[in-house]
């Protein structure tokens, strides 16, 4: 049974990696591909260290929940085993949401740039590459999206 756990347990760590989704500057959707994009320059006036929140899908409430029921039904027998189990499902699913989001929080980066041509923006994203104040920097706009790049 310990094993089981211990295979449960990989399985839902596998399954909230894969919903982990990417806000670096440099990862692109596939949908974003061959697409004309705009690009301002600016100089980067200020760089601050933000948090990313993790996700919230079910995947990690339904998956938290299948695990913790399996194991709560280990407990008792007969009734003591259906309420185990039916326990360890809420729990489960609750550290599942919880872990989910821990997981998948990430790093980032909040970029204010002073645009060439005048304006102030400030963009948020993934802090997989360094900014520094006083750098020259590209915007690159697309759909809603905005990224900032070397």
């Amino acid at each position: 049974m310990r094993t089981t756990r211990l295979v449960l347990a990989a399985l839902l760590v596998s399954l909230l990696a894969a919903c982990a989704s990417s806000n670096s500057g440099s990862v692109y959707s596939r949908d974003e591909a061959r697409r004309v994009q705009t690009v301002k320059t600016g100089v980067v006036e200020s760089v601050r260290q933000v948090k990313l929140e993790g996700t919230k899908s079910p995947v990690g409430t339904i998956a938290g929940g299948a695990i913790g029921g399996i194991a709560g039904s280990s407990i008792g027998n007969g009734n003591g085993s259906t309420l185990g189990a039916v326990i360890g499902a809420v729990v489960g699913g609750l550290a599942g949401s919880a872990a989910e989001e821990g997981i998948t929080r990430k790093d980032a980066l909040e970029i204010t740039v002073k645009l060439d041509g005048g304006g102030l923006v400030a963009i948020v994203q993934e802090a997989d590459d360094p900014f520094k104040a006083g750098e020259k920097v590209r915007l690159i706009e697309s759909g809603g999206t905005t990224r900032v790049s070397h």
